[in-house]
């Protein structure tokens, strides 16, 4: 794998998000890459729980704009449908399903898919200096990955519609206040707290954390792959507009976006 780095000790699973010179932004490879790590965790049976964790300043930036791999839509738009469908949603999928606990350990910006990301785990526990940050809308799109159904799951529909709709960053104290995350660390105390807790689920009781998932799924996110699907037809009908075009336009110009409503 060339943008995930995976390493296996003590029945706990690392998966290090590891393109740290872009805030771990994710591009084809990279969602090609954490898949294949989501299933190598999955079918180990040696792995009992899995942390996943961003290299450098950040957890992750979310998708990189200047990733030119998009494919097309016959009516030239980018195809962000197939990406989602063939790439991000069995990441998605595969961490709800994945028989054993997977935890979050977020530092720096979690942003966009990477926020999803992070959302989609069982555990989340970030740094006191980490934030939250729904970004679709600051370039005319809406929530992917699962956000949509994560959010107001965690945090409520209120909460969600502030973090859709305004794209405001939500720091990790006020995100723990919320319900949306489960634990704030001090910087300097967060890589301690994060490898006693990972240690701890990958010695407790697998079976019991599996079942508990398989509740918890079926209770909160029975709707989940229907969702999923409406997320990726909604945002393949924001790829098409205008206002996405100029959102993408001004972030790259590092310039205020000047959005028309179409």
């Amino acid at each position: 794998m060339e943008t995930i780095d995976l390493q296996v000790e003590g029945g706990a699973a690392t998966i290090l998000l590891n393109r740290p010179d872009v805030l771990n932004a994710w591009n084809k490879q990279f969602g090609d890459d954490l898949h294949e790590a989501i299933q190598r965790c999955t079918d180990d049976d040696a792995v009992r729980a899995v942390v996943i964790r961003g290299a450098g300043r950040g957890f992750s930036s979310g998708a990189d704009l200047r990733d030119t791999g998009a494919e097309l839509t016959p009516e030239g738009h980018p195809d962000v449908r197939k990406r989602l469908v063939e790439t991000y949603h069995p990441i998605i999928t595969g961490i709800r399903r994945m028989p054993k606990p997977v935890m979050a350990a977020v530092h720096g910006p979690a942003v966009g898919i990477g926020c999803s990301l992070a959302l989609c785990c069982d555990l989340i526990v970030a740094s006191e200096s980490a934030y939250f940050l729904l970004a679709f809308v600051n370039i005319g799109l809406v929530p992917d990955g699962g956000s949509s159904l994560f959010v107001p799951a965690r945090a409520g529909f209120t909460r969600a519609a502030q973090m859709a709709m305004l794209g405001e960053r939500v720091p990790a104290p006020q995100a723990e206040e919320w319900g949306l995350i489960n634990r704030v660390f001090a910087d300097d105390a967060f890589d301690d707290e994060v490898a006693a807790l990972t240690q701890q689920l990958a010695t407790g009781p697998t079976k019991s954390y599996a079942g508990t998932k398989r509740q918890l799924n079926n209770w909160l996110y029975s709707g989940m792959d229907e969702q999923l699907d409406l997320e990726a037809n909604i945002q393949q009908e924001m790829a098409a507009s205008g206002d996405f075009v100029e959102g993408v336009t001004a972030f790259l110009q590092k310039r205020a976006a000047g959005f028309h409503g179409a």
